[in-house]
């Protein structure tokens, strides 16, 4: 990972890592590869190249990154202050095994002493050696000394005609001894420091041909249990001496027996019953019983009786009944770990990738932890919703929570493909694509079947979109077509068929209008359609295959991704290509998904390296490292708060966007809100001279306000009244003068027009009432009158000006 974050730091110093908010999943395939803490409030398992550490209760979850592949094995110390951990490799390359602090979460020391893979570490019951074995092209134990930081001795695991070996496990008494076994091979071990060797001593099998899957001993290194891939298992003496200082078996350990199940069934004549599949994880309890996983999911409480049933018949069998069963369950796949959680329950880790905590006194398995066996081809969430979202695989279809990242619903087609989900935009459906070629409509709460669409394409249906008021369908087939469906849960009819694709449509997307569509496909076209008149619109050619389109939240330009590692800005109105960036040095561009403000996207490819880039930039801001295996599918959450992830391992990583992202999303939604008030049509009465003047005369006044003078000037604006200096002053005595003048005039007249004197005294008595500042009401003038004197007051303020 520092190498990587090297690497791009160089191109840009300012790229940031994305934190990682959880991972949805679990290793079973890793043998004992789920573990509890002996703090007994963790646990501890795998995860392709990361190790997980979850708190039980409360589900938070660390992480420790070091390993460049995937993690093959993993252990923890008797104390818990140690972690251990091994990888696979490429084959000709060294495969790394990590020594980590558990309390400070880091790494402590690392080695690379074996080829290609690690098939198991353990520590020492005294925490002083870790012992790793390495795989087929290995075949090598080597003991790291935990107090000198270096590796002490080393020996080939297996010699002569035995197989190889594959499992280890430390002595419970003797921190300098262990047990290796595998495939006809089974030894004990002594670490000599002094003289810097490993020796071993075969245990006595005579002609028992057993490969060996799983081991347990007693609490006093007396007795070993073995199971096998034939189904049962072997009870081997060690012949350790009481004496715990003296390392080496006082005599050659040998198998005592190999034991079945007895079975209240009716067998034919010369059989035993076996555990189907093999006995994949064995654990021995204090009192002495044993729990066996099988490789059928059988879960079973057995005990060794006193006396073996002795058969009728005449010749010897291996195996003998000798086990009673006290309780039985299944976990309907592979046991791969069995662990104890408490003195009542035991946690049990699949090879299905599941997770089930059963309890002593009813022994009912209950499914605890749920994931993705293999890869996941898409992901989506609800419209506007981001508490749920959806990813598709082999076989099923399952809705995840994300508040606790647990399974909501698995919609099962089996022996099948999903190759693409889809939620309608009202929630009430969830719409898939399958290899069968049919498109299955599902309820979201129990996963019923509403529809399907019956050869929906002749070679499987690779793409799915649908419309905002849901009645469009579109999906892209295998062979090149895009089919418009008209769909309701009584009646789906194909509206018409887009041949223009020469390969398999890999991603459809359509814009916020409902107008257009746009698909990628891999033969190097990426096509932009008319919805309305069901026709092309635009083609856009490049040297790539297509991987992945989207549209930008405006619609105005698409982003493209594929096989030339770039990713590449169209403009839909010309189909032009506006930018090209460098999206990966080394792998495909997958997926990829633009945020709900427009700010970022995110891409992700063969790389296994999630990007987040500024869309206007085109410069990459984070960077996420964590998956396993090519990256199939990234995607926004509604909100634009995580960025979910998913590759072909089957893992799901949820990131945290930047505060920054988030703040954006924020905002944008301000701005919509404000365009929609401004968009809302006000309907109101423009202000006059008039009615501004009467408005404001008419308002209340505040008690103890102060009585103000308003401006007489017809002509004058608020504003100008606010400036500084009050340059309406002027004006307003300007005015003045001329109504006296006027008065004046026809004061004199009053003996001529003696008819008019009435009406020039209620002239001066409004004047005079007007400059006292009385707001109480505004005195009434003849039409004509008010007219004249308005229209003489314009022609003086104009003058003035």
């Amino acid at each position: 990972m520092s190498k990587v974050c090297e690497v791009l730091s160089e191109n840009d110093s300012d790229v940031e890592e994305l934190k990682t908010k959880a991972i949805i999943g679990f290793d079973g395939n890793t043998i004992n590869g789920f573990i509890v803490h002996p703090d007994g409030k963790h646990v501890v398992y795998p995860l392709g190249n990361k190790i997980t550490i979850q708190e039980w209760d409360t589900k938070k979850q660390r992480f420790l990154v070091g390993h460049t592949n995937n993690i093959s094995s993993v252990c923890v110390s008797k104390t818990g202050k140690y972690l251990a951990s091994g990888q696979i490799n490429h084959i000709g390359f060294k495969a790394r095994v990590i020594i980590w602090d558990f309390d400070n979460m880091k790494m402590i020391n690392q080695h690379e002493h074996h080829k290609v893979r690690v098939e198991a570490v353990v520590f020492s019951k005294d925490e002083r050696y870790l012992i790793s074995l390495g795989g087929r092209d290995c075949g090598s134990v080597v003991i790291w000394d935990m107090s000198v930081g270096q590796v002490v001795c080393g020996s080939r695991a297996s010699r002569g005609s035995q197989g190889e070996a594959t499992v280890l496990l430390p002595m419970t008494r003797r921190g300098q001894c262990f047990v290796s076994a595998g495939d006809c091979h089974l030894a004990v071990w002594k670490i000599d420091v002094a003289a810097r060797n490993v020796r071993a001593v075969d245990v006595t099998m005579s002609k028992l041909k057993r490969k060996v899957l799983c081991m347990d001993a007693n609490e006093r290194d007396e007795v070993l249990y073995c199971g096998t891939t034939t189904g049962d298992i072997l009870k081997i003496r060690l012949n350790f001496h009481h004496d715990i200082e003296i390392l080496e078996p006082v005599k050659t350990p040998c198998v005592v027996g190999c034991f079945a199940r007895i079975s209240k069934k009716k067998l034919r004549r010369g059989s035993v019953d076996l555990y189907q599949h093999g006995v994949r994880s064995i654990r021995r309890l204090f009192s002495g019983q044993l729990i066996v996983g099988a490789g059928d999911g059988t879960l079973e409480l057995v005990v060794e009786a006193e006396k073996p049933v002795l058969l009728d018949i005449d010749i010897k069998l291996p195996s003998i009944p000798a086990l009673t069963i006290l309780k039985s369950t299944n976990v309907y796949s592979a046991v791969t770990s069995i662990e104890l959680l408490g003195k009542n329950s035991v946690l049990i880790g699949t090879a299905a990738s599941e997770i089930y905590q059963v309890n002593f006194d009813t022994f009912r398995a209950e499914l605890i932890v749920t994931c993705h066996t293999s890869a996941i081809y898409d992901i989506a969430f609800p419209h506007n919703f981001s508490e749920v979202f959806a990813t598709a695989s082999h076989d099923n279809v399952r809705v995840w929570s994300m508040s606790t990242m647990q399974e909501l619903l698995r919609i099962c087609v089996t022996n099948f493909t999903c190759s693409s989900v889809v939620f309608a935009h009202d929630g009430k459906s969830i719409l898939t694509a399958w290899n069968d070629g049919i498109i299955r409509s599902f309820t979201p709460l129990t996963g019923r079947l509403i529809y399907a669409i019956l050869n929906a394409h002749n070679k499987g249906v690779s793409a799915l979109t649908t419309t905002s008021h849901g009645r469009t369908l579109i999906s892209g087939g295998c062979e090149g077509q895009v089919r418009l469906w008209d769909v309701s849960p009584y009646k789906q009819e194909l509206i018409c068929t887009l041949k223009e694709h020469k390969g398999p449509v890999s991603a459809i997307h359509i814009n916020k209008f409902n107008t257009e569509a746009a698909s990628a496909s891999t033969d190097g076209t990426c096509i932009i359609w008319d919805l309305e008149r069901q026709c092309r619109r635009q083609i856009l050619f490049a040297n790539t295959l297509f991987m992945c389109v989207r549209y930008y939240p405006t619609g105005v330009q698409i982003l493209t991704g594929g096989s030339d590692r770039k990713v590449a800005y169209w403009e839909v109105l010309d189909g032009c290509l506006v930018r090209e960036l460098e999206g990966s040095p080394t792998g495909t561009i997958n997926s990829l998904d633009i945020s709900p403000s427009g700010e970022y996207f995110v891409t992700g490819g063969n790389d296994q390296i999630i990007k987040l880039w500024r869309y206007q930039e085109g410069l990459t801001t984070h960077i996420g490292i964590g998956h396993a295996a090519v990256i199939t599918s990234a995607y926004f959450s509604a909100d634009g708060q995580y960025i979910v992830s998913a590759c072909a391992s089957g893992s799901i990583f949820v990131w945290e966007c930047p505060k920054k992202e988030r703040q954006s999303v924020g905002t944008e939604k301000t701005v919509v809100e404000e365009l929609k008030k401004d968009s809302e049509e006000h309907i109101k009465d423009l202000p006059t001279s008039r009615s501004s003047q009467k408005s404001v005369r008419e308002s209340p006044k505040e008690p103890g306000e102060p009585k103000r003078e308003f401006c007489k000037c017809p002509s004058t604006v608020s504003s100008s009244r606010s400036s500084k200096g009050d340059p309406c002053a002027n004006v307003c005595e300007n005015v003045l003068e001329a109504e006296e003048n006027k008065s004046n005039r026809s004061a004199g007249s009053a003996n001529v027009k003696p008819e008019n004197k009435n009406i020039s005294g209620s002239i001066q008595g409004s004047r005079r009432s007007s400059k006292q500042g009385s707001t109480s009401s505004t005195p009434k003038k003849p039409p004509s009158q008010t007219s004249k004197t308005s229209d003489k007051a314009k022609g003086v303020s104009c003058d003035t000006k």
